[in-house]
């Protein structure tokens, strides 16, 4: 059983920044990929950014490329999302996700994730 949970979530003026946590807990080992997804009001869930398990790999949405960057701590099993230029287009329910997998080639459907957090609030808003 794997369990993801995300932090970090909140209201912020545009032009500000957040940054999200996510920790994976599993009762078996990896090693796992692990990606940002969100999903707005009447939208589809839609690719954020995910990297590698060793780090090695990550790849960027062209629409957060230079504004997002995604990062992992493997001694604590967490990766953060840091969210800079926020814009009110990025308002969405952002969601942790992670597949088991050693290749460094990270996937970006959302098909492809095993497993999924509950999501967590961000607001874009002045």
């Amino acid at each position: 059983q794997v369990q993801l949970v995300e932090s970090g979530g909140g209201l912020v003026q545009p032009g500000g920044s957040l940054r999200l946590s996510c920790t994976l807990s599993a009762q078996t080992h990896g090693p796992y990929v692990m990606g940002w997804f969100r999903q707005a009001p009447g939208k589809e869930r839609e690719f954020v950014a995910a990297i590698s398990f060793d780090s090695s790999g990550t790849n960027h949405a062209d629409y957060v490329m230079g504004r997002f960057t995604i990062s992992r701590n493997n001694a604590d099993f967490t990766i953060y999302l840091q969210m800079n230029s926020l814009q009110p287009e990025d308002t969405a329910v952002y969601y942790c996700a992670a597949y088991k997998d050693d290749n460094t080639v990270v996937h970006t459907a959302p098909r492809s994730y095993a497993y999924w957090g509950h999501g967590i609030q961000v607001t874009v808003s002045s």
